[in-house]
Parts: structure tokens; sequence; C-alpha cells
């Protein structure tokens, strides 16, 4: 059996520097390749990232060989099973068992390794689907959750609940985050399990391409999201690893919403489509509203920089870049 570290608070004064181990897991995602981008801004020069097929996170042993053999200081956890709505529906035991074995073997092989500090990413979808709006961090567990993303969201808690618990019984400096609707460079653009806004930036680009008349969504465009763009997150990760150290995880959103329906009229205009928008009311529309209540964040005096006109059009363009006039596989 393994052995686990004692309560060391001494760990606890331990900051980043230029020359600090750092891993990303998942590095050439969404949010792990944004982090990429952040630490290598600001000068960090011994960034650590290993793909799939370097490393399966999935494998126990395998991360526990990756942590005794690397030695990582510091480690920011932003590897995941992701999908919108269609792929929570379809793949429940995917979505709940691989999140629990990635974040379970990557916080517990953090403390068996003596990493210095961890920062775990979560997801707004943990809050009840009928929370009160804005959503404070206390309202975590206190009604039912949405039932289409479900199984994602119990993993998240489950991963939550276990930084909390290393650090009441390990001493761990491990700390959660839990970041809003996320967009950006590297986005995934899977028709079949991507998020609301990449799925729009493809739906309207594949239409203008092809001349199509209409783009047909899903829901009413009613409901309400918050949207935050991917680099702006990375920066929240490295200041909060920098300057949070409490056992009460942190929101980390944009500070305001927009109707779905207006977002499909934003992406619309960014590609350059001209016709018309259909709404499938037959198709759900998820929770009513997500907003996140970032006070405590933005107390400490950080800030988001990319407006969401802005974020879109970057988003757009790197959609471009990557796939061109074919739409991605």
């Amino acid at each position: 059996m393994l052995e686990l570290r004692p309560w060391d608070p001494l760990g606890w004064r331990v900051q980043l520097d230029k020359n600090s181990r750092i891993y990303v897991a998942g590095h050439r995602g969404l949010v792990g390749s944004a982090l990429w981008r952040a630490l290598q801004a600001e000068g960090f020069n011994h960034l650590i990232g290993r793909t799939h097929a370097e490393l399966d996170l999935l494998d126990a042993k395998a991360v526990a060989e990756f942590y005794a053999t690397v030695r990582p200081e510091f480690v920011f956890v932003a590897a995941a099973k992701v999908g919108g709505i269609l792929a929570n529906n379809n793949h429940p035991a995917q979505f709940l068992f691989e999140n629990l074995q990635i974040q379970n073997n990557l916080i517990h092989g953090a403390n068996v390794a003596g990493v210095q500090k961890l920062l775990f990413l979560g997801s707004s979808c943990i809050y009840p689907k009928h929370a009160p709006q804005p959503l404070k961090e206390e309202y975590l567990l206190s009604g039912p959750l949405e039932a289409t993303n479900e199984w994602y969201a119990v993993a998240k808690i489950a991963g939550i609940k276990m930084c909390q618990a290393y650090r009441r019984q390990y001493g761990c400096d491990f700390i959660s985050a839990m970041p809003t609707n996320m967009y950006g460079p590297n986005d995934n653009y899977d028709l079949q399990n991507s998020h609301v806004l990449p799925a729009l930036i493809r739906k309207f680009h594949e239409a203008k391409v092809s001349g199509k008349a209409e783009v047909v969504c899903w829901g009413t465009g009613a409901p309400l999201r918050e949207f935050l763009y991917a680099d702006d997150l990375a920066r929240a990760c490295v200041f909060l690893m920098r300057n949070y150290s409490d056992e009460q995880f942190i929101n980390v959103g944009f500070g305001s919403d927009v109707a779905i329906k207006e977002l499909a009229e934003q992406v619309k205009h960014a590609v350059g489509f001209t016709g018309k928008i259909v709404w499938d009311t037959s198709k759900p529309d998820g929770t009513p509203r997500k907003l996140m209540d970032s006070s405590r964040l933005l107390a400490l005096g950080w800030r988001p920089q990319v407006s969401l006109e802005q974020g879109i059009r970057l988003a757009y363009e790197d959609f471009l870049k990557r796939f061109g006039k074919q739409p991605p596989r």
C-alpha cells in the first residue's frame, strides 16, 4: 500500500517561481493549452506536459510512476472527459467513471509524491438545476442537479470533496476552482459532443460555406449562459495558484450572462452567415440560467480581459486556422 505523507504546514508557504516544476494535466485541451500559454507568457521555464499516448491518466500505476519519476512541484488538473448535453446523455457511465478515475489518480498521486500545491478544475454544472442566481459557492449540494449532465457533475463534486478531504487529513495545499462555460483556441467542434458556443461556430460556418438559407439551433434560445475566454481562465488559475489556499472552492466567471438566442446572433455576425436562425423547440434547453457569483475571486483582485464579442471573433479565427473550409472530424 502506498505511503501517504503526513501533515506538512511548511509546504503551504512554498510559492511559484520561474524554475518551479509545473505539471499541466491535459495540456493540449482547451483549458490546458491556455494554461500552458499563460505560464509560458510569464516566463516559467520548467513546464511538464504529457499526451495521452505518453501517459494514460486512467492508469493509476502509470500516473504513480510519472509522479515518482518527474516529481512536479505544482499541478494544474485540467484533464477531463468533457462534452455537451448529447454526449452526457449518451455516455453517462464513461463520463462518471473516466472523470472519477482521472482525478483520483492525479489527486491521490500528487499527495503520495509530495506535490506542494494542486489546483483542481471543476465546472459550473456542479450546482443544483434550480439554485438561486447568481450561483454562490455555498449552494453546492443544496438541491437536485440538472439531469442532462449529472454524471459529469457528480464526478466533479467528488473531485472538490477529494481535495478538501486530502487537505483535512494530510495537510495538502489542494484547491479547487469552478469555471463557467469556456471557449477559445483548441476547443472541440464535434457536433455530437461539443458545447454550445463551438457548436454554433461550426454550424454557422458550414451553413455559410455551403450556402444554406437557415441554421437550426436546439431549444428555445431562452436559457441564459455565462461565457469565459479560456485564456482568461488560465490567468485566473495562475493567479489562484499564487494567491489562494482555502478549503472552499472558488468560482471563476465573467460576471454577466447572455441569452442563447443573443449568443447565436453574435456568432452568426462573427462568422458572416446571412441566412436565418430556426429554433427546434423539441430539443432540451438544459438549465434555465447559470451565472456564477465570482465576487470572492474579484475581491482578490482578478479581472477578465476578453469580452464575449472579442472572444467569439478570436475563437472563429482559431477555427479557421485549424480547419479552414473543412469541418473537423
